[in-house]
Parts: C-alpha cells; structure tokens; sequence
C-alpha cells in the first residue's frame, strides 16, 4: 500500500504504475456545495480526474492511465472522502492481482500477518460464490462490501489461484444497480450465485439473486450476466423474474447453483422457505447456453425438522462418477438459516444429502452434517478434474450482527469423498506446502506444553485405537478453547468469558484414531481420520493460540506432531 502524503487538506496517494494501468477507486462528495473529485498528475502533467455528487454511498469510478510512472491520485479532504484505491494492469492481473493504494480505518483488512486463510484485500466478505476452475485456474468470487466490516449492499469480490491455497486479488466482479448505490437505505445488491464456464471462449457465465427490499411483488429475482476477460462482467439480465406459484413460499428465493444435469441439460437449485419448512427448488434449461429459458421442475427437497429455517445455498454435484452414468452417486448440499439443533443448541447447519439424482429427482441413501462446528456455512463446491472441491465462509449468521464490524475469513479448501457409507471433506493436497519447518514431534505426546511463536500451526495426533480419549488445551489470551474426544464423541470445548451458555460443537459417536489440527488467528479447523468428521469454528478477536498441552493417559497417544504454516 502506497504511502499518502498530507498538506492541510490535500490528500496525494502516490504509486509506480504500470503501462495501461486501470484505476478503480469509490468516492463520495462531503459537502453539498462541491462534487467529490480524485485528479491524476503523472510526470507532472495532470492526466485526468473523476468526480462524484452523491453524498449518501460511495460511488464506483474507474480511470486508465495511458503511461506508466509514477502516478499521483490528489483529492481534497475537505470535498471529498475515500473508501478504496487500487490498481491493475488487465494483461498481468490473473498473474499478478491488484495493488492497493488506499483504504480506510472502516475497511481495512484484518490485522492478521501470519494468517493463511483467504481473507478479502478490504471490507465485508461472506459467502464464497462462483467457485470454480475457468481458463485454467482456480477462481473464488464470493459477497462482499468494500466500504466496511459490515454487511451492507452487495458485491460480488474475487480472487485466483493456482492450487487453492495461494491467492491473488482480482478486481470487484459484480456490481449492485446504480439505483441501489444511490440509495444505500434500499439495502440489497448481487446476493449469492455460481458460475459455468462458457465453452471454447475461456469465460464464464454467472448466476446471482438481486435484492431490492421494498421490490414488489419480488424482492428477490435471479439474474445472469457473462464475462469473457474474467474480469468484469457484462450488464446482467433476469432470467426468473417470480417465485413458483401455489407452493406458499415466503419472498426467500435465492442463491442458484447451476450444474449439468445427468440428461445433459442445465439445471438449477434455489433455496426458499414454505410453511412445510425449507424447500430446494429445481429448474432446468433447454439452452445450451443456460442464458435463458429456465422452467421450474419442482421441489428438490423437503426440510422441516430444524424450525423455521430457510435454505441458503443449496449446492448440487456428482461426487464420485461422471454426471450422465446412473450409478453415480450425487450430493447435495445445504445451509439451513435460523435452524436449530435442539440438542446441542448449534444453529444455523449445513447438511449433506447423498443419493441419486436422474435430472428431476433425488432419492437420498444417507445424509450428515457437513461440519459439526457450524462454521463452515454457504459452502460451494464443483468437480475439478474428477474430484470435487469446495470452500465455506469461516462463520455463521449465529454470530454476525448488521451493527457491529465482523472480518471473517473463508475456511481451508476440502475435497469431499465417499467412503465406507459416509462422505469425507479432508484438506486439499496443497494445504502441505504451507508446513514451514517442524516445532515439535516429542514433547507434544508426552504432555509437555508447547509454545507457538506466531499461532499459523498444524498439529497431528496418531491415536493407539479408535476413540482414545485425549484433551488437547489450548492457551488463547481471550477464549477458553479445548478440543476433547471421549466416549461421547469429538468436541470443540469453546466458551466467552462472561457467557453463560455456548452451544455444544460435537461430532456425537466420532471414534477416530487420526487428527489433523489447523490453528490460524480467528479459526480451528479440525479433520479427523481425514476428514470423516470435520469440525470449523470461529474464534472471537484476532488473537491467536499461544500454546498447546495433551492431557492423555500413558500409551493412549503414539505421537503428536507440530508444523509451523506460512502463505
């Protein structure tokens, strides 16, 4: 991030741009006399401004700067006020990402700088969207705000990889309406959606919900648009403008996932809410585009044992056999908002239903929780070169409140595999190139405390049979925080100074004999016999574990393993 240069009132962002660098920056005019206005000064020459008049929201404006050099972005902070700055050149940006100038005390990213999960560049992130591999690469397009740490109207940010793991920040994806960014009271925006590839173009196409509050008689309607430079995307049309009629759905009708179906057509899943309960609701496409004729097909799937809960997020996909071969088995997975587990007080699940689907129906085999940590919400997942991938927002909507700032995180990449009658989520491969030297392989097992230098740690525990009972404490400066296997099963121990009650995160009957443990500032995420049972929970604040102690019995444990993680 560039430094900034202050003379009375004049603000001067300074950076060493590239040849044909874009700028993307949002501003806002402070004072109804004067427009909001950013000037360009390169070499000495000014080149350009951009200028605003609204004073409610901060307004998008984007500049090309034909030379590369020493660029000068020079505002008046008396006029005008500044949310974000950043730069890129189009051709190196898949290679390269954006270069932050400026951001704001309300936007700033986490001060989290020996943190490995996927974080935005700044602002509100949560649900991850559009997963998937297009022109060659890992992309992750997901929710989000620049302007805060709070949810507010909706943007679609997005990132590229090469193995999952290592990020670079690509520019805001997907816009709200002018009209909703003139009227930051009309909360809503681009809500969650996916992306397919468009064939032998080296794009993609996107589905998302637009949400307009006071939208009658809809407030929520799906839209497309494409993007052939991976980049931005195009003006985005609606493709289903109501909800299925004589179903006796609330206005909730959102996030669609789109997927080849086994009959070759494009089908599509949106989650809602009926008095029976949660509903899934299919709709398919003649179009080989999938850029228009959707037909609803009918309800997917029926949910009414967690209250009044909504399905978000619903997300459909083979998982261990080509789409059009009958004996593959498909899972479908699923947030459910507002639920609860009566018996452990956790709220706000995701399942995985597991079964066959022939294009209209699913018959389900078996179903599980796909996390017993419940933070691991509104995950999206794809097949990539056979085996399928998928991501979550490190968080719920237990947690999260509209008044207060909330920086999350996405949770670690897994692969989801069937074996044995139950579907596995271990870590992806690549999660081994972060082990940046060994802390300990001794003193761990024999009960000895061991202490982190910065809290981005891998533990591995080999237990002597299945369900050996352990306890492994960690020191957190502002949490209680235990991970206990016993006879009831595994269990994060998590509790709030001052808070009485905290759900109980338990994996009940798990009786693995391995562990794999990542600590990172704000998480612990927990695969045991990878990734039977998967455990994600948040931790409050930025802090992170200090150390860790087992407290076994002789013999109970055969080793314990310490690895120090870096990006």
């Amino acid at each position: 991030m560039a430094d900034a240069v202050v003379t009375e009132t004049l603000k001067v962002l300074q950076a060493d741009v590239p040849l044909s660098a874009t700028l993307h920056v949002w501003l806002k005019a402070l004072t109804p006399d004067a427009p909001g206005t950013m000037a360009f000064v390169l070499g000495g020459d000014k080149i350009g401004e951009v200028s605003v008049s609204n004073a409610e929201e901060y307004v998008f404006r984007t500049f090309v700067a034909t030379s590369g050099g020493a660029l000068s972005c020079i505002y008046d902070t008396a006029t005008t006020a500044v949310s974000v700055a950043y730069f890129f050149n189009a051709a190196e940006v898949v290679e390269k990402g954006i270069t932050v100038m400026h951001t704001s005390a309300a936007n700033a990213p986490a001060p989290v700088p020996h943190g490995y999960h996927f974080r935005p560049p700044f602002g509100w992130m949560n649900d991850p969207n559009g997963f998937g591999r297009f022109a060659g690469r890992p992309h992750l397009f997901y929710q989000h705000y620049s302007h805060g740490l709070r949810w507010n109207t909706m943007h679609w940010g997005h990132a590229v990889s090469e193995d999952y793991i290592h990020w670079h920040h690509m520019p805001i994806f997907l816009f709200p309406s002018e009209d909703l960014t003139a009227r930051p009271d009309r909360r809503g925006g681009a809500f969650s959606g996916s992306a397919i590839p468009i064939d032998n173009e080296g794009g993609i196409r996107v589905f998302f919900t637009e949400q307009i509050i006071d939208r009658t008689p809809e407030t929520q309607v799906q839209l497309t648009a494409t993007s052939h430079n991976i980049i931005t995307a195009s003006e985005a049309h609606v493709i289903l403008p109501n909800r299925p009629a004589g179903l006796g759905l609330t206005l909730d009708f959102r996030d669609p996932y789109v997927v080849k179906g086994p009959d070759g057509l494009w089908k599509m899943v949106l989650g809602s809410l009926s008095q029976q309960g949660g509903v899934i609701l299919l709709y398919e496409t003649d179009d080989p585009t999938a850029a228009d004729g959707w037909r609803f097909v009918g309800t997917l799937l029926l949910e009414g044992r967690f209250g009044t809960a909504v399905i978000e997020c619903p997300c459909l996909l083979p998982l261990d056999g080509p789409a059009d071969d009958p004996r593959t088995h498909w899972g479908l997975i699923y947030g459910l908002m507002n639920s609860t587990h009566a018996d452990t007080g956790r709220k706000n699940l995701t399942l995985i239903a597991v079964g066959h689907f022939d294009g209209v129906r699913f018959l389900t085999d078996f179903e599980q929780e796909l996390d017993f940590g419940t933070d691991n919400y509104a995950f999206q997942a794809f097949v990539d070169e056979g085996m399928p991938v998928g991501i979550g927002w490190l968080a719920n909507w237990a947690d999260v409140s509209h008044t207060i700032d909330f920086p999350t995180a996405m949770t670690l990449p897994r692969n989801l595999r069937l074996q044995d009658g139950a579907v596995l989520t271990p870590p992806v491969a690549a999660i081994d190139s972060l082990r940046h030297g060994v802390i300990d392989e001794t003193r761990l097992a024999t009960g000895e405390t061991v202490w982190f230098e910065t809290g981005a740690v891998e533990i591995l525990v080999e237990l002597s049979w299945p369900g050996a009972p352990f306890v492994l404490h960690f020191d957190h400066p502002d949490v209680d925080l235990a991970l206990q296997l016993d006879a009831e099963g595994l269990s994060i121990l998590y509790a709030l100074p001052g808070v009485v009650t905290e759900p109980r995160y338990i994996a009940r009957g798990a009786r693995p004999s391995s562990l794999r443990i990542f600590l990172d500032a704000g998480s612990i995420e927990v695969f045991a016999d990878h990734g039977r049972w998967a455990g994600t929970k948040r931790i409050e604040g930025f802090e992170p574990v200090r150390a860790v102690r087992l407290d076994a019995a002789e013999g109970y444990v055969t080793s314990g393993r310490i690895f120090a993680l870096k990006l």
